[in-house]
């Protein structure tokens, strides 16, 4: 709205401006050559009249009375000005017009559309005043359409011509009815509005001291009522040509950003349904924004909107209109928004973010969100930060209208797709109520990405994670840390795994995973002759390729922080023995598997290296298996459900303890 205010301003200053030629100075010839002007007016179709004329040229003012008109577009803009007042008039050449400055009061807008959304606005301001204005003589050529796209063009380039220091209403009041049946509407208005810096097509400075708005809707066959407040709204650095290009059918391939803001902010703003919590909102910020004319056409986008009186739109034409909106992400850059202190709230407390931060390019961006505060009702809940990383929205929404259609289900290859659309994605401080406890379950951070993608598949991820969690007390398997007063897990892990194409090979690298104070352990596992085509999305395809995959060498590193003594008493417990009988029994029975008849020399190995890390707790052991030839990964895993045994003297087996 205060777009459409803006243009207004500038079309009434600039349609005053070139009623006036040289002749100014002289008063009997300046009703004569505003008539003129009028006519010039009226001669495109349009209405135009005005009252008295007048004209003071000891302080070159200029007054005209009673000015009205109408557009000939359909449906109207209609224009009623009581006065308009130009004080120290001048003409610096044959070309241009000036003002120290202009009053214009009791203004009065009128405007609609003729859509299915019909909409009928209404501006009443009671004055604008214009410091240092200059503009060209002559009336402006009318636009050669009457559409909406025609009018924009038409105002944007009348407005290049501009030139003023600044702009003030101080107030505006409005009106609004919207729906063919003029089923809502409501009233508005704003405070303070005052522009600097307007020269070239730009404005340097555009700010709203205030906006409030009442509105009644009709939602479901029932009547809504929505108000709203908002503050301290400005935008930095207009660039009206940069604007003009999405209205401009020789750039509709042009595929580069034109900045049309440096910055937006606005703040704080509270909206407030008619049932519900009114929701907070402390500032708001829009840097860098941009408009890519290829993407973003705005004749397009009024192509898209159905005519007035027409059916609403069938599963079939919204899914063709989601695929087409998907360009409106592809057509817009922000560089950096930002929502600070949203708040509202709700059956359990106040619901509050921080903030809310995203960014827009090429259709991808990232989405944060901070500092989220609510009680849920199992207990609190807080998060740091949930942030996702490089979210394709234009493809998203292209395949949501795709996936909408209930005749057509989705593909593999169009599921896995999905994993096209993100690039990971974070969680960092967490506090979430255990169950229905009074725990709390404490995530330090979740790290995930994905990426180097072969097809729609990913051949690279990363996933790290930090969090400590109670343990669950009804759970059979956890019973036995309950029992040696363990009801905590601090679980920190680095899992990285990536496919080399160049190598063929293929590595699952967990660098770090360690149990509070049970153990630490790394594990690294390498496959070899690992094909591209077991990246695809067609199950058949990729168990085929698999039986060419090979073992390749493994490590594993354990450092007992604990675990040791944990198990030792646990068994002790198990047994009603003590301590060391325990521990000597355990010892026992693993140098005694070693000796058994199917034992293969590298089981000995493995069980007399696990007998001294069972002897010596506190200590390290690592074990290294090196593949001896080729090893098929797909039948090594079927003789490690039957007989470990013969799957371990595959390899060549290395082990080493210490502290």
């Amino acid at each position: 709205m205060v777009k459409i205010l803006m243009g207004v301003v500038a079309a009434i200053v600039i349609a005053a401006g070139g009623y006036f030629g040289f002749e100014l100075y002289v008063q009997h010839q300046v009703a004569g050559e505003v008539e003129a002007a009028f006519e010039q007016i009226r001669a495109t179709g349009a209405k135009a009249s005005h009252g008295k004329v007048s004209f003071d040229r000891s302080t070159r003012t200029l007054t005209v009375a009673d000015i009205s008109g109408e557009s000939a577009a359909q449906p109207p803009v209609s224009l009623k000005i009581a006065s308009f007042t130009a004080s120290g008039v001048g003409q610096p050449d044959k070309t241009r017009f000036s003002a120290d400055s202009i009053e214009i009061t009791d203004v009065e807008v009128g405007a609609g559309t003729a859509t299915t959304a019909d909409w009928q606005v209404t501006y009443k301001v009671p004055q604008v005043l214009v410091k240092d204005y200059s503009g060209p003589t002559g009336a402006p050529r009318p636009p050669a359409g009457s559409s909406v796209v025609d009018l924009y063009r038409f105002a944007t380039d009348q407005f290049a011509g501009v030139a003023a220091s600044s702009v003030a209403a101080p107030s505006v009041a409005g009106t609004m009815k919207f729906g063919a049946a003029a089923q809502g509407g409501g009233d508005f208005a704003y405070s303070g509005i005052a522009m600097q810096g307007i020269k070239d097509g730009k404005i340097a400075t555009m700010k709203v001291d205030g906006f409030v708005f009442a509105v009644d809707t009709q939602q479901a066959g029932k009547a809504a009522k929505l108000s709203g407040n908002l503050a301290n709204l400005a935008a930095y650095d207009f660039d009206a040509a940069a604007a003009a290009t999405i209205l401009d059918p020789q750039k509709v391939n042009d595929d580069r950003y034109y900045r049309v803001y440096r910055q937006i902010s606005a703040g704080p703003y509270t909206v407030t349904p008619e049932q519900g919590q009114p929701i907070n909102i402390e500032a708001l910020t829009l840097d860098d924004l941009g408009v890519r004319p290829s993407r973003l056409q705005l004749a397009e986008l009024l192509a898209m909107l159905p005519p007035a009186g027409t059916a609403a739109p069938t599963p079939a034409e919204t899914r063709d209109i989601m695929a087409k909106m998907a360009r409106l992400y592809e057509g817009v850059r922000i560089g950096n928004g930002e929502i600070r202190g949203l708040s509202s709230e709700t059956p359990q407390g106040l619901l509050r973010f921080s903030a809310i931060r995203y960014n827009l390019e090429n259709g991808k961006g990232d989405f944060a969100l901070e500092g989220l505060d609510v009680r849920s009702p199992k207990g609190p809940l807080k998060v740091g930060r949930f942030a996702l990383k490089s979210l394709d929205a234009t493809n998203l929404l292209r395949m949501s209208a795709q996936f909408s259609d209930p005749a057509q289900k989705p593909s593999s290859d169009q599921l896995m797709g999905l994993f096209l659309l993100l690039e990971g994605a974070e969680v960092k401080g967490v506090v979430a109520p255990f169950k229905n406890s009074n725990k709390l379950v404490n995530i330090d951070t979740i790290d995930l990405n994905w990426g180097q993608f072969v097809g729609p598949i990913p051949s690279k991820a990363h996933l790290a994670a930090k969090l400590t969690s109670p343990l669950d007390a009804t759970d059979p398997n956890l019973a036995p840390l309950i029992a040696a007063g363990i009801d905590m897990a601090a679980i920190d892990f680095d899992l990285g795994a990536a496919w080399t194409e160049a190598s063929h090979t293929f590595a699952l690298d967990l660098v770090t995973l360690e149990l509070g104070s049970v153990l630490k352990a790394s594990l690294r596992v390498s496959l070899a002759n690992v094909p591209r085509e077991i990246f695809s999305p067609n199950p058949l395809q990729a168990m085929a390729m698999a039986a060419q995959i090979e073992a390749g060498p493994m490590e594993l590193a354990v450092r007992d922080l604990g675990g040791v003594d944990l198990a030792i008493a646990q068994y002790a417990r198990s047994q009603n023995v003590s301590r060391e009988v325990a521990q000597r029994t355990i010892i026992e029975k693993i140098e005694a598997s070693a000796k058994t008849e199917t034992a293969t020399p590298e089981a000995v190995t493995v069980s007399e290296a696990l007998a001294h890390f069972i002897e010596n707790p506190k200590g390290t052991l690592i074990i290294k298996l090196t593949p001896l030839g080729k090893v098929p990964a797909l039948q090594l895993i079927q003789v490690l459900k039957t007989d470990p045994m013969i799957a371990l003297a595959q390899f060549q087996v290395e082990v080493s303890t210490g502290l």
